[in-house]
């Protein structure tokens, strides 16, 4: 036969309820025997009392015996056992609240059948509240305390555990403090860390701000304790005292504010990149980068460099460093940037400066006004460095001609006596005399260790004495033209118009005879700007007129002036010209060196008594055709009618001078030739042919 059983309680079986369950047979005369998870527990007993005592399920069985005939085991039955459930207490915001805060105790009863539970609470032993949540709505010292609460089923006979104790601490409202990561002033476009710092052990807080920029606070929440408000990249405007406080809950608990603290902001020093000896630099020049910032210098400030705003390899860190042979690839625009020692601070970026490095450094020498000049006359030679003016220091040098042992005429280079007077650049001969007559040179050098440009350009003086003995005649007779226009050039001697070729040294910087030529007549017929240049008269002999300037213009204005010098004393009349009519309205400007001489005119300036004070540069300008080429006008004072006789015919006159002078003669009538040539990378040792 088989087994029924009845277990009772029939409701949920909790860790230490008792359980009783019943095994029934039909007929009479049987003992029954309990199995308890297969385990024999009791006999001759039809039922069974058990306090079960684990949480789990744990399985019963029954079978009845007669005499020696046990029947078989009835089906399992199994019991599911629970624990009693522990209440756990919850504290909104925190075990630690303070005076006048809003505080929520909670006891949760975790149950699996969803019982419905009747809750009490104590606070230290004894009862305070019947609810669920106790909530306290102001709290005071007196609410502190150890709180602990129990559930008991509604209509059943089951209690809970009592929960654990959670102690509640009420304290006097906080003040928070409030510290920058930095003493100080900030300098503008740092960073800096304002931090409100609660000392507490409690959590759950907003943080609130009031900064000067601003008339409503600013709220941040931080996870811990501790918040911070931070400035990227600090302006002056961010400057002025800042408070906060911390706040929680709802509706929100806050804290005292915290003592002002006063954030100054000041404008940071700007680096500033220098270089010497100069942005613009040659090819291995000894180059100095320094970075300047005001106030520090090397035990302040830790310094950065960029090239091409990326960090400089191999990341220089000195206020200065150099390039002791700087090459091609040392160029770029550079920056720096300071970083204070005492508060890692850091200065504003320097504006870039750009390093240009040339590949050779070349000295040139220019002439002004002209390099064909008569007794008594000024001349300035200019020396420059191309591409570069700062820093140099110029040396002036001359060719010395000698004889070698073949007879050949060779030059070498000697230093003038007088060259420091010219070590800035410019090197002037007031008056001139045939003795100056001869090729001049130049060198820059700058730096230290030195460095030395490349000799300059030959640059030819040729000085002429007075009266001699043909002249020059120009038609039209002024020193500027238009292009495409004709222009006749005629030598005229007093006594032989005859023998005389003229010859003229132009843009090329070649000297060349006229190249349509009538008796001693050269007919230009339509003029380019490549004839613009010095003109003179020439015999086979040598003799030669003065100079006269040529200047073609592809514009529309050109300049009316004396081709030869204006004795002092008398009338000096300037024009100004425009192509293919006369310029006679008014707005008319005319110039002397740079500055305006006579605003407003009519095409037409007088100076009716020329002094050598006149002597210079002047052009004209018109307010809608453009302005005039400049062009040199000589003065010649009123004695040089009774100059000592020409070069050439003091040249013919001697007969028995010393070898150098006799050599320095020799140069002259060169000079006068114009033929001098030499090679740039070999002047020393350049030989020129009688």
């Amino acid at each position: 036969p088989k087994l029924t059983v009845r277990v009772n309680p029939q409701s949920s079986v909790y860790t230490g309820d008792r359980v009783t369950l019943n095994c029934n047979l039909l007929s009479n005369g049987w003992t029954f025997l309990w199995y308890k998870d297969r385990v024999q527990v009791a006999e001759d007993t039809d039922t069974l009392h058990d306090t079960v005592s684990n949480a789990g399920e744990t399985v019963y069985q029954c079978k009845a015996r007669r005499g020696n005939y046990d029947s078989e085991l009835s089906d399992p039955f199994t019991v599911t056992v629970r624990a009693l459930p522990k209440p756990v207490v919850f504290i909104n915001p925190d075990e630690q609240v303070y005076r006048g805060e809003t505080v929520t105790l909670r006891c949760d009863i975790q149950d699996e059948e969803d019982s419905d539970w009747i809750y009490s609470w104590d606070k230290d032993g004894s009862g305070v509240s019947s609810e669920q949540e106790y909530r306290i709505s102001s709290a005071e010292t007196s609410h502190a305390g150890k709180y602990t609460c129990r559930g008991r089923e509604r209509g059943g006979s089951h209690s809970s555990h009592t929960s654990d104790a959670v102690t509640l601490t009420v304290s006097e409202k906080p003040k928070p403090e409030l510290t920058p990561s930095r003493e100080g002033a900030v300098l503008k476009g740092n960073y800096v860390t304002l931090s409100c710092t609660l000392k507490l052990q409690s959590a759950g807080w907003k943080f609130y701000w009031i900064k000067p920029t601003q008339s409503t606070e600013t709220e941040t929440e931080a996870e811990a304790k501790t918040d911070s408000y931070i400035f990227r990249s600090v302006r002056v405007s961010d400057g002025g005292q800042y408070w906060c406080r911390a706040g929680r809950g709802n509706p929100v608990y806050y804290t005292h504010y915290s003592d002002a603290l006063w954030v100054n902001v000041t404008e940071s020093p700007k680096a500033v990149v220098t270089i010497k000896p100069d942005k613009h630099v040659f090819s291995g020049e000894t180059v100095i980068l320094r970075c300047e910032i005001q106030g520090g210098g090397d035990t302040e400030w830790k310094y950065s460099w960029y090239k091409n705003d990326k960090t400089l390899y191999p990341y220089p860190t000195t206020q200065e460093f150099s390039f002791s042979s700087v090459m091609n690839y040392n160029r770029g625009k550079y920056t720096c940037t300071g970083r204070r020692s005492s508060d890692s601070q850091s200065s504003e970026i320097s504006d870039a400066v750009t390093l240009t490095v040339s590949d050779a450094a070349e000295a040139v020498v220019s002439v002004s006004p002209l390099r064909w000049l008569t007794e008594g006359d000024s001349v300035t030679l200019s020396c420059e460095v191309k591409h570069s003016s700062t820093g140099w220091t110029f040396s002036w040098y001359t060719e010395i001609p000698s004889r070698d042992s073949q007879g050949s005429l060779r030059y070498s280079t000697a230093l003038l006596s007088d060259s420091s007077r010219g070590s800035g650049g410019s090197y002037t001969l007031s008056p001139v005399t045939v003795n100056h007559t001869g090729v001049y040179m130049c060198r820059a050098e700058r730096g230290e260790p030195v460095f030395h440009t490349r000799d300059s350009n030959l640059q030819p003086l040729c000085i002429t004495g007075e009266s001699p003995p043909v002249s020059l005649i120009i038609n039209p007779s002024r020193t500027q033209h238009f292009t495409a226009d004709s222009l006749s050039l005629s030598c005229e001697d007093q006594s032989d118009s005859t023998g005389w070729t003229v010859r003229g040294y132009t843009h090329s910087e070649t000297v060349s005879d006229c190249p349509s030529v009538s008796g001693s007549t050269c007919n230009i017929s339509s003029l380019s700007t490549s004839h613009t240049g010095v003109y003179w008269c020439q015999s086979e002999s040598g003799g030669r007129s003065n100079p006269v300037n040529i200047t073609v213009h592809h514009g529309d204005v050109i300049l009316d002036s004396p081709v030869h010098p204006v004795t002092e004393g008398h009338p000096l009349t300037l024009h100004c010209l425009s192509r293919n009519s006369n310029i006679s309205d008014s707005g008319v400007d005319f110039y002397k060196d740079g500055s305006v001489l006579q605003k407003k005119t009519t095409g037409e300036m007088t100076i009716s008594t020329v002094s050598k004070s006149d002597e210079g540069f002047y052009h004209c300008k018109h307010p809608e055709r453009g302005e005039s080429p400049k062009s040199w006008v000589s003065v010649r004072g009123r004695s040089h009618a009774e100059a000592p006789m020409s070069v050439l015919r003091l040249i013919s006159s001697l007969v028995t001078v010393s070898v150098y002078l006799q050599l320095t003669i020799i140069l002259a009538v060169k000079c006068y030739r114009a033929r001098v040539q030499t090679e740039e990378d070999n002047k020393q040792n350049a030989v020129i042919e009688e």
